[in-house]
């Protein structure tokens, strides 16, 4: 098994114990856990909006410590998956701080930032096409149209590693202050580009889906749901970001 998600790879369910009865991990229980984790993603990044719009917090204080205090919690749960249960939880409340900030942010760019203005709808947008995409996708595998093969997890897998070294040379050229044209333009390549990313993330979640209908099928222990649920909650903000920044742009552009 293998999937582009870094928190659900290969070697998840490998050097684990295997269970039965009420300590094996169930789909029933990865979807569970899944819901909880994001209304705790959702109300943080409610809270956090609320907060950055009454001029109660800086949004870039929320992004930079979300985004450090998110990736410090992920390290801490892929390292220490028997954490999970802990870690998880405490993972969606901080990340919810990055999601917050990022969205008033990009909700800034595009117009006003009240709901009912063109900024506050790019990112009720964002949210009704993540979950859009999570349950077409979903749909599409339950029924067998995608099919999460050998090569397409490869695929998949080399696809999303070659994004993640894009933004991380992007990151290192900023700052030198140099910056990759058509990044964060609304450009035509710039456009496309946004939508491949988005395509890729999507895809990811076929992936992820797979390995916890294996990790189930294996026994693996209960604290995996946990974690298979982060992973995911991992791949739906990073989807959920994307679909926000393509919006952005295209908001923009009509301005």
């Amino acid at each position: 098994m293998r999937t582009a998600n870094p928190t659900l790879n290969a070697n998840t369910f490998q050097r684990l114990d295997r269970r039965s009865g009420e300590n094996q991990m169930t789909i029933s229980g990865a979807v569970n856990k899944t819901g909880a984790l994001l209304i705790l993603l959702v109300a943080s990044s409610a809270i956090t909006w609320n907060m950055i719009a009454t001029g109660t917090i800086s949004p870039m204080v929320c992004t930079a410590g979300g985004l450090i205090g998110g990736l410090i919690l992920a390290l801490i749960t892929c390292f220490k998956k028997t954490w999970a249960p802990v870690t998880a939880p405490l993972y969606a409340i901080v990340e919810g701080l990055f999601v917050g900030g990022v969205s008033i942010m990009y909700a800034t760019i595009a117009g006003p930032q009240g709901f009912g203005g063109t900024g506050g709808s790019i990112v009720m947008q964002a949210v009704v096409l993540t979950f859009g995409v999570l349950f077409t996708m979903l749909a599409a595998y339950r029924l067998g149209i995608i099919r999460a093969t050998e090569k397409f997890k490869m695929g998949v897998f080399a696809a999303t590693g070659g994004i993640l070294l894009f933004y991380l040379i992007a990151i290192v050229l900023g700052f030198f202050g140099v910056n990759i044209p058509h990044l964060h333009e609304a450009t035509p390549l710039g456009i496309g580009i946004s939508i491949f990313i988005i395509v890729i993330a999507a895809l990811n979640l076929v992936l992820d889906f797979d390995l916890i209908e294996n990790g189930a099928k294996q026994g693996a222990p209960k604290y995996m749901e946990w974690f298979c649920a982060f992973g995911l909650i991992v791949t739906l903000v990073w989807l959920y970001i994307e679909i926000l920044r393509l919006l952005a742009m295209l908001a923009s552009k009509r301005d």
